[in-house]
């Protein structure tokens, strides 16, 4: 029996990361955003409630945010609360594994929950859905209180409930690549999506300019190596060869890492990657002395032909030959031919993943009955049984969304269980997945420049964002795994009009009001602004490009073209913006709720010092702190 009880150990402490920098990040930019005077205020979503009593409200809009005033809190108070809490209490389960149990994880899950539930637009993007679903599933990973038995191999629900993080892993990673195919894409079809996608993607880093000038061919196996990731590799999750799945680690880890390197998307990488140490187990930490088993022996005999045999499919179906001193690739097979072969085989996954699933429940069943877990043998059962129930809970809601990416597939859902998946989306306990299905701004990434005046002649000087492409001498910074969800959102704004935009209306109204909590998302530094707010704030819409190789001695990193202006320009007092933000219940109004003195000179005094740090600085700041306190208290060995 293979031990798994450091695995999942490790898995729960890496999670606490993840949870770290994600508290963090809403923390850091409650007040811009959902305070009172933020661009979407916390406390409007909870006031459209009609709902007069705490159990109707709570079954409105679940979250904790409700019982603000019954501690003497207002709603952006409360938002503060549980962001901080959630913060304490992911970094206490970084710093030590006696707290990655699942009392904690049931409290960072209630927590994030709470505040996703009013995060509106900026919590639209699927990583605060895969955040959740994932966390919802590390409940169920971590024990119920500390293990003292340090030599504890794990019992049969570790095995359960690591494959469900392993089954959650292989629906992300397959919707993602399936979809990219089924969208009919031609960049992806032609295997040039990504001599589009390093200048294109939402938050460029400092190195996705010099990616975006690989050579041509190096960009096209970049692709064939990301489909081959998304669409053949996560099979190899389900499969009950640890020497297999230990393979898929590194493949993966490696496209993982590629991406962390070459662009900014929050917290989702650090998130894919603990869950890939559910493929693991401890024997790949530890090591192990004695010469491999006949077993062993087998298993590596099977990793070796699996791997040859993805190979050199990938040569046939991608035509990779070399050609005058160049490697050449092109997909060998039709549109036609993919959707079809999708239809059958996406049928035939929910079939392989319920093999799976009943193989890990056999396995489990086996660890109690003839195994030497320790506590009462009964127990042990009734808890195997209670885990694989939740397993095939968590399976068979899960197929609707795998379902769903074709036609064929989706025929064959039940209706009781879109009725079930429907039910656990409501909490995203189950999501959809699927984002970047599609290359967009192929012709010049689509930016919105805003920018002010004191008269309608100008001169008109323009606002700079911190994280998102603005001035084309200002290179891009690291910013994962913090999330800045502002920045992020202009990048969706770009593909949209403003008019459907309303929170893009709130922020200019912001910035013509001078609010310093909005004013701390942007870039201070270079606000022309920084003095008194201008009396004209107007958009334009620019499309970007990054320049050239051989201007790479130059100071610019991108060149770009006006496209047209994107909204006309507006004073503080506009009737047009007035009305607009009134109709939404955006205008910033006096709160009247009351807080709690004490409350808020505590939560004013932590706000101060954070205020005080870049917002990426925070996390780093926190998380070295973290391994500072576990260096010290590691015991020593003589």
């Amino acid at each position: 029996m293979i031990s798994i009880r450091y695995t999942s150990n490790l898995f729960l402490r890496a999670f606490c990361i993840v949870y770290l920098s994600a508290f963090l990040s809403f923390y850091y930019q409650i007040p811009g955003l959902y305070g009172d005077n933020g661009v979407l205020p916390a406390s409007s979503v909870l006031e459209n409630s009609k709902h007069k009593t705490l159990s109707a409200k709570i079954h409105y809009q679940p979250t904790l945010l409700w019982l603000a005033p019954y501690l003497g809190l207002s709603t952006s108070y409360a938002l503060d609360v549980l962001a901080l809490l959630g913060a304490f209490l992911a970094f206490t389960g970084f710093i030590s594994q006696k707290f990655c149990i699942i009392p904690v994880f049931t409290a960072l899950w209630s927590l994030y929950f709470s505040i996703y539930q009013v995060g509106q637009v900026f919590v639209s993007s699927s990583f605060d859905d895969f955040l959740l679903e994932a966390g919802f599933l590390a409940i169920f990973v971590a024990p119920f209180l500390p293990n003292r038995k340090k030599t504890s191999k794990g019992s049969g629900v570790d095995a359960i409930s690591l494959w469900m993080v392993r089954w959650l892993l292989f629906r992300y990673l397959l919707t993602s690549g399936v979809a990219k195919l089924l969208s009919g894409c031609p960049k992806w079809w032609t295997l040039t999506a990504f001599n589009h996608h390093f200048e294109t993607m939402p938050l460029p880093s400092p190195l996705s300019w010099y990616s975006h000038h690989l050579p041509s061919w190096i960009l096209r196996l970049t692709a064939v190596y990301a489909n081959v990731c998304e669409l053949a590799l996560p099979f190899t999750f389900l499969l009950p060869v640890r020497h297999i799945r230990i393979t898929a680690f590194v493949f993966q880890l490696f496209l993982q890492t590629c991406i962390v390197l070459t662009g900014n998307y929050d917290f989702v990488n650090l998130l894919t990657v603990t869950l890939l140490l559910s493929l693991l187990d401890d024997k790949f930490f530890y090591g192990s002395k004695k010469a491999d088993s006949n077993w062993g022996v087998v298993g590596h005999v099977a990793n070796a032909a699996l791997f040859a045999a993805i190979s050199y499919a990938a040569l046939r179906l991608y035509s990779i030959k070399l050609d005058g001193g160049v490697v050449d690739a092109h997909i060998a097979f039709s549109k036609g031919q993919f959707n079809e072969f999708a239809g059958q085989a996406l049928v035939y996954t929910l079939h392989l993943g319920l093999v799976s699933l009943a193989g890990t429940v056999l396995y489990g069943l086996s660890r109690v009955l003839f195994g030497n877990e320790h506590g009462n043998k009964f127990f042990n059962v009734v808890k195997t049984l209670f885990y694989a129930l939740v397993a095939l809970t968590v399976f068979f809601s899960s197929t609707v969304p795998l379902a769903s990416l074709h036609p064929a597939s989706n025929a064959t859902v039940h209706p009781t269980l879109r009725t079930a998946y429907n039910r656990l989306h409501k909490t995203r306990i189950v999501n959809q997945y699927g984002l970047f299905a599609k290359v967009t701004g192929v012709d010049g990434r689509p930016e919105i420049v805003l920018e002010g005046a004191d008269g309608l002649d100008g001169p008109w000087k323009e606002y700079n964002f911190l994280y998102k492409p603005g001035n084309v001498n200002h290179s891009l910074p690291f910013v994962a795994p913090y999330s800045p969800k502002l920045d992020w959102q202009m990048y969706w704004a770009a593909y949209s009009t403003y008019d459907k935009q309303p929170w893009l209306l709130s922020l200019v109204h912001r910035l013509l009001t001078g609010r310093p909590e909005v004013l701390n998302l942007i870039d201070q530094a270079h606000s022309p602004f920084a003095a008194k707010p201008p009396k004209y704030i107007r958009a334009v819409l620019y499309k970007y490009k990054f320049t050239a190789w051989s201007h790479r001695s130059q100071p610019a990193w991108w060149v770009r073209e006006k496209v047209s202006e994107y909204f006309p320009a507006y004073t503080k007092d506009s009737p047009a913006l007035v009305d607009f933000l009134k109709a939404r219940n955006l205008l910033p109004a006096s709160t009247r709720q009351t807080v709690n003195p004490i409350w808020k000179q505590v939560l004013d005094s932590v706000r101060y010092v954070s205020d005080h740090l870049e917002a990426t600085l925070l996390f780093w700041s926190v998380f070295t702190a973290g391994l500072a306190i576990i260096a010290t208290s590691s015991p020593r060995r003589n």
